[in-house]
């Protein structure tokens, strides 16, 4: 934009533009939507008779396709020339993100509900910070508050996730077929899971979050060396579409396991595909990237409370005591571990502005925004 040297132009124009932070938030909130309508959606279609193998193989190669345009053409200056580390790298983050992370995930979906999944999904956090500090990405001073109130948050969120997967306890509330609404009365059987294996699924759902949790840290780096955000995201669904393609033809042997057979599994394998995968994980990682790995948990719990209301009025599914326990602490846990970082934050911040005015004015920042990366290391020019 053309200045008239008055500066009354630029002026005018920042007026209209969103914060970084709002735009953070926004995105979040969003991203929280998708992924809570991604417990429904993909509950339904399990439920329907598609393969737990075959789905996550249309699921990625929707999501693929979707992104390498946006990949190919937002990104051409920001691309890396390709090597074979960077291959090594993406193989690796596919196996991670993709097969294990989706894979579990399907398992213990199946063995629970929608609401139990996205409730032990709080404990991701927990987890990514634990990853973060084995590999040294994370430090903890356990003189300061904020080393406490990590670590015992850290302690809550575990507690939490252990709880729901030994105890399920008595049913706390049952919906009445009243409540549910009767165009979607042939769904309401999706929330039953006494004939599923509860602690199996409980245990695949913590493989699902400890792999989550290694996704995020992994990306950490790489992303340092690849900055390309979406050629990052499509080369992982890339590879874990090839994984789980190797993995479908060698064990599903029904070839009628591969057609779609209604409606209704076509767009529940779209929704998953297009919106959880594709524009959930370019919003993910370009949160990660301006805010942090911390900051993505957050929302966390407003995905658990859209799925509770979501699968009680649609599925009519049952809220167990044991479930509401562990919940508790592992939504108590995150803020924890969310207040202990946003203080750490802010003392590094601190730290920083009184180097950069008793030192050099050139001192490195702390990133790409004004907020402060909670999880990533940072690096020494």
């Amino acid at each position: 934009m053309a200045d008239d040297g008055t500066g009354s132009t630029p002026a005018k124009s920042s007026s209209f533009m969103v914060p970084e932070r709002a735009k953070l938030h926004m995105a979040l909130t969003v991203l929280q939507f998708a992924y809570a309508g991604n417990h429904v959606f993909v509950r339904a279609a399990l439920d329907l008779g598609v393969s737990k193998l075959i789905f996550p193989v249309y699921r990625n190669l929707i999501a693929m396709l979707l992104l390498i345009p946006f990949a190919y053409v937002l990104e051409k200056k920001e691309r890396p020339k390709m090597s074979l580390s960077f291959l090594m790298q993406f193989f690796v983050l596919g196996l991670i993100g993709i097969t294990s992370n989706q894979g579990f995930y399907l398992l213990g979906l199946d063995n629970t509900t929608p609401t139990f999944t996205s409730a032990i999904e709080n404990a991701i956090p927990a987890t990514t910070f634990i990853m973060a500090v084995l590999f040294r990405f994370e430090h903890v001073n356990l003189s300061r508050r904020d080393g406490k109130a990590k670590v015992i948050g850290t302690v809550a969120s575990v507690a939490g996730a252990t709880l729901m997967t030994l105890y399920k306890g008595p049913t706390i509330y049952k919906p009445s077929t009243t409540t549910t609404l009767d165009q979607f009365s042939q769904l309401s059987s999706m929330g039953d899971v006494k004939e599923k294996n509860w602690t199996f699924g409980c245990i695949c759902l913590i493989i699902h979050c400890l792999s989550w949790s290694g996704w995020i840290v992994l990306q950490a780096p790489v992303l340092k060396r690849y900055p390309a955000r979406l050629a990052v995201t499509s080369y992982t669904c890339f590879f874990g579409l090839v994984q789980f393609l190797a993995i479908a033809a060698w064990v599903e042997r029904d070839s009628t396991a591969w057609k779609i057979h209604s409606t209704a599994e076509f767009w529940d394998i779209f929704y998953a595909g297009a919106v959880s995968s594709g524009m959930a994980f370019a919003i993910q990682i370009w949160v990660i990237d301006k805010g942090g790995p911390v900051f993505v948990s957050l929302y966390f719990p407003l995905q658990t409370l859209l799925v509770a209301l979501i699968a009680s009025l649609l599925l009519g599914e049952e809220f167990y005591l044991g479930g509401i326990i562990g919940a508790v602490l592992i939504i108590s846990g995150l803020y924890l571990v969310v207040w202990g970082k946003s203080l750490e934050s802010k003392l590094a911040k601190e730290n920083a502005d009184v180097g950069q005015t008793s030192e050099n004015p050139n001192t490195r920042s702390f990133g790409k925004s004004d907020l402060v990366d909670p999880l990533l290391p940072t690096s020494n020019k």
